[in-house]
Order: C-alpha cells, then sequence, then structure tokens
C-alpha cells in the first residue's frame, strides 16, 4: 500500500456514474471494539454498524465481535451482519476485560479476510497481538486517550506496539490526524475517512410530533443533542444562556445530569429534555434555530452531532479543539467557531445567530451541502470499500 500523506485522503470515492462497483469474491471483516448493540449504541458503535451496512452492496460481510454481560443472550443478527459477543468479566477506567474473547476472537478472525479494529481499548492491543492471527489490518482510530493520563503513562509502550503493528490507520478527520502526536508518529500509514450519516435514518418528524414541541418550547431556541459527560462543555453552555438570556434546549442524560440541572436553576431559558426517541429528535433539529455544541476537550474526536445538524441545514456554533469538530464546522462558512472554555465568546456568537436570520439561513444551507459533499454514509461506506480493497489487494501481491 502507498504511504498515506498527512492530513490528506488516501480513499477517495472513485468518479463514475454512482454504481455500486463490488468485488469479485465475498470478503468478510471482522469488526473488534469493547461494545456494540444491543448493549450499547453510541457513536462508535453506530459508526461500526453504518460501515458494515454500507459496504454490503460492494460485496463485504462483516461480523462484529464485542464484549457484554449476557453474551448469550445478546448474540444477535442485526442488518444483515452478525453481533458476536464474549463474556465481559470486570470493568476497569472505561476499559471492559474478558477471558473469553481471546477464543471467541481466534475463532472468528479465522473465518475472515480483513480485521477492522476501532481504537481505543487496550485489551484489544493484547488479543491482537498474542493471536497470531496473521490477516491483514485495520484501525479506526477513534480518538487520542485524553482523560487516563496516568494509566497512559503505561499503556503508551502496549499502543505503540499495535499501532505499529497494524497494517493501516485511519483517522477521522485530516484535524485529528495533524493535532494526534500518536497519529502523526505513524502518518506514513494514515489516511482520513471521514464520518458519515445516513440521511434516510432520519426521517422527517411527523407534524403532531412538531406540534407537541411547539406547544412545550419556545418559537425560537438553540439545540444541543449529546451525552452529559465532562468534555461537552454544556456547563459552558449554561453559564452562555445566563448571559445572553436566549433560549436553550438540552437533549441527552448523563453523567453530569444532577451537577448541570443545579447550574442551571432559575434559569427560565434552559430547558433539559433528557434523552428522547429519534423522531423527537428529529422535530427538534427540524424546528431549533441554530446548534450549539460547546465541546472544549480532545476528548470530543469528532462531534457526529454536528453532521446530524447539518444534515438538517442548521447553522452550529462549535470549539476550535484541534479535533474533526472544526472539520464538519467550518468558521465563516457553515457557523460559528469560538475559542474552548469562553461562556462570553459562546453567548457572543449565540446573540449574533439569533439576531441576523441571513447569516443563519447562508450558513446553514452551507452546512447541508457539506454534509452531502463529504458526511454521508454512503461516502464512508465507498472510502471503506477501497481501504479494504487496498489491503487485500497488497496482501495478494505479496
Amino acid at each position: 500500500m502507498e504511504a498515506a500523506q498527512p492530513a490528506a485522503s488516501l480513499f477517495e470515492p472513485a468518479e463514475g456514474d454512482g454504481s455500486l462497483p463490488t468485488l469479485k469474491d465475498l470478503m468478510k471483516v471482522l469488526h473488534f471494539f469493547k461494545t456494540y448493540w444491543p448493549d450499547t449504541f453510541g457513536g462508535i458503535e453506530r459508526t461500526i454498524h453504518a460501515i458494515a451496512t454500507g459496504v454490503q452492496p460492494y460485496g463485504i460481510q462483516s461480523d462484529v465481535l464485542s464484549l457484554s454481560d449476557r453474551p448469550k443472550a445478546n448474540s444477535l443478527p442485526f442488518d444483515g451482519h452478525a453481533a458476536h459477543k464474549a463474556h465481559l468479566d470486570f470493568e476497569f477506567a472505561s476499559t471492559g476485560f474478558s477471558r473469553e474473547v481471546f477464543g471467541r476472537f481466534r475463532e472468528l478472525s479465522r473465518q475472515a479476510d480483513i480485521i477492522h479494529f476501532h481504537f481505543p481499548w487496550p485489551l484489544m492491543d493484547i488479543v491482537h497481538l498474542t493471536s497470531g492471527h496473521g490477516k491483514p489490518t485495520l484501525v479506526t482510530y477513534h480518538s487520542d486517550i485524553v482523560k487516563q493520563k496516568t494509566l497512559l503513562r503505561l499503556y503508551r509502550p502496549l499502543m505503540y506496539r499495535f499501532l505499529g503493528s497494524v497494517d493501516h490507520i485511519v483517522a477521522t478527520s485530516p484535524n485529528y490526524l495533524r493535532s494526534s502526536e500518536v497519529l502523526q508518529r505513524f502518518s506514513a500509514k494514515t489516511s482520513v475517512i471521514p464520518l458519515g450519516l445516513d440521511e434516510a435514518g432520519y426521517p422527517a418528524a411527523d407534524e403532531a410530533t412538531k406540534a407537541r414541541w411547539r406547544a412545550r418550547l419556545p418559537q425560537r431556541f438553540f439545540l444541543f443533542v449529546g451525552v452529559l459527560r465532562y468534555y461537552k462543555g454544556v456547563h459552558i453552555l449554561i453559564e452562555a444562556a445566563r448571559r445572553c438570556g436566549l433560549e436553550v434546549a438540552i437533549v441527552g442524560d448523563g453523567p453530569m445530569d444532577a451537577e448541570l440541572e443545579k447550574q442551571a436553576e432559575g434559569l427560565g431559558n434552559v430547558h433539559f429534555l433528557g434523552a428522547l426517541p429519534d423522531t423527537d429528535k428529529t422535530a427538534l433539529l427540524e424546528l431549533c434555530h441554530a446548534f450549539a455544541f460547546p465541546s472544549h476537550l480532545r476528548s470530543e474526536a469528532f462531534g457526529l452531532s454536528l453532521v446530524e445538524a447539518s444534515m438538517f441545514g442548521k447553522p452550529m456554533i462549535s470549539c476550535e479543539i484541534g479535533t474533526g469538530t472544526s472539520y464538519v464546522n467550518i468558521d465563516g462558512e457553515t457557523g460559528i467557531v469560538i475559542p474552548p472554555n469562553d461562556p462570553a465568546a459562546l453567548a457572543e456568537a449565540m446573540t449574533r445567530l439569533w439576531n441576523d436570520d441571513a447569516l443563519a439561513s447562508a450558513y446553514g444551507a452551507n452546512a447541508n451541502s457539506r454534509y452531502r459533499a463529504n458526511f454521508t454514509a454512503r461516502r464512508m461506506a465507498e472510502g471503506y470499500r477501497a481501504a479494504y480493497q487496498a489491503l487485500a489487494n497488497e496482501r495478494t501481491a505479496k
């Protein structure tokens, strides 16, 4: 495989008539990550699902191996691929451990043509390095390890050995490739395939659902969607709402629920809506004036919620943290990018979009155009199809 150039995509979809180029023979890919449906279905899990379903028309069959405390019950078929489980023994520092997974991986890897790892997960590194599977390998590098700094010092030698041993690495944005010290170390074998979403999975909300939300919320509001975690910056959004007085709707729940609601006590313009079904989320994306995404730490590696906002043609506000958020939201084109952890700057950006409908509409239209050009599920699937084929061709040539 040719060496990738930093911050450039090696696997651009080919131009053509829109038909799907398929492989001559069925290819089998094994995805490996610590969690997957039906146990969890967060951002990485949704990406695995989108890749697995997206490459099916190209003649690529996928399996997914993950951990579960109910491995027999939760080993199920899912949208044309198999979700296999090994028993979860325990978790420590957000890392699942399993003795059974070593055998399950050896069994499933024998049936696979390509092994597709999803980083980070330290146990995955050990499984790979001790299994002797001998198959071509690809890693989607979703994020640096940001929070566990002490443990990272212990893990770093294993991490470098793992990343050095795989055949190819995929970053999710050129921004992350440029800003990650780890990825820069392996830039010669790293390419970029941006994450993508399928618009068909977000049907238009029915009028009854929208009417219900119109009755509950103010006519105009900023929307935030995400799990309420430490790096999402929702506390910054609440302080910005206090300063500017503009309406904010917060969709999601998580470990910071109680703390954030306490911070917002007495603010009538901050509305906590909790976790919602997709139909309600779609309605709110249609109804909101703009999208506020104040994640302020590199733990926010991409920001799929920004892609959702782009899909719905909404202007966005995000922070410059050196990750994919500033690849999705381009300052002065699709929205406003502000310094991280700056409530005053966020309040100013919100006020600007609130008071300038023409600017907000222009940013929203540009955001939708950028989604169609860069962040569709089909484009992501085409990128991975090309990556898998390149790995298979390289192995055949040896």
